[in-house]
């Protein structure tokens, strides 16, 4: 056979015809399964996905300062760590010392930290103090000729995430601490990021940022999983996320 047309014999040739196969074809291709549309992704990754902390690092690379001077990190350090802002938060980059006040517990008390306080400056829902053993939140500086954080829509209660190497943690604002000195968080706040929660000799001398989404806030205060569930939205909202 070529093209078509077959020997036939007694020397006569008969035309053989092929049934057009483009009904066919399109037929076929209206039956065969379709794969679903891939989800819009924001630089390849998901809208949803969790969000990274090397992207929030490149969202904080850049400083415009909003704080008039820089804070210490320790009482006898160098004045180095500048309060730094955008349109949707306000961060810092500094070390982590543990805060163990609040109610006293098996971790947290007088004779765990030489410097323990049975109060933190924002309580929870029903008067108490806040839980340093159980609830993540980290502290800032009161208000001041240096930073009023009031300002740029900090308050107890607002929402934080917490970076340090490749882990990513929300926590609230939950207690403020000394006029010059930044960069300390909870217990369970240094628990979770995996730093040594001890308050005599955890903490770490470099490496976390803090990111305080502004005009947000946990209610109540104690309710980490909405914590999380706001720190999620507004993180990937802080990156670009659109999805």
């Amino acid at each position: 056979m070529r093209d078509g047309v077959r020997n036939v014999p007694y020397g006569r040739f008969l035309s053989v015809r092929f049934p057009s196969l483009v009904p066919v074809l399109a037929g076929a291709a209206l039956l065969a399964p379709t794969s679903p549309p891939a989800a819009a992704t924001t630089h390849g990754v998901p809208p949803g996905a969790p969000v990274a902390a090397a992207e929030l690092r490149a969202r904080t690379r850049d400083c415009a300062q909003v704080s008039h001077g820089r804070y210490r990190e320790d009482a006898n350090g160098p004045a180095k760590v500048r309060v730094c802002g955008t349109r949707d938060a306000v961060f810092w980059k500094a070390d982590l010392d543990i805060d163990c006040d609040g109610r006293p517990g098996t971790r947290c008390n007088r004779r765990t930290d030489p410097y323990f306080s049975p109060a933190t400056a924002f309580p929870q829902s029903d008067g108490r103090p806040l839980d340093a053993e159980r609830l993540p939140y980290i502290v800032i500086p009161p208000a001041s000729a240096l930073w009023d954080h009031r300002a740029h829509g900090v308050r107890g209660g607002s929402v934080a995430a917490v970076l340090y190497r490749d882990r990513v943690r929300y926590a609230v604002v939950g207690d403020t601490g000394p006029r010059d000195i930044i960069g300390e968080a909870s217990y369970a706040t240094a628990r979770a990021l995996g730093i040594d929660p001890d308050p005599r000799a955890g903490g770490v001398p470099s490496g976390v940022t803090y990111i305080v989404f502004r005009d947000t806030r946990t209610r109540p205060i104690e309710d980490h999983d909405e914590t999380v569930a706001q720190g999620e939205q507004l993180a990937r909202q802080f990156v670009g996320r659109t999805g």
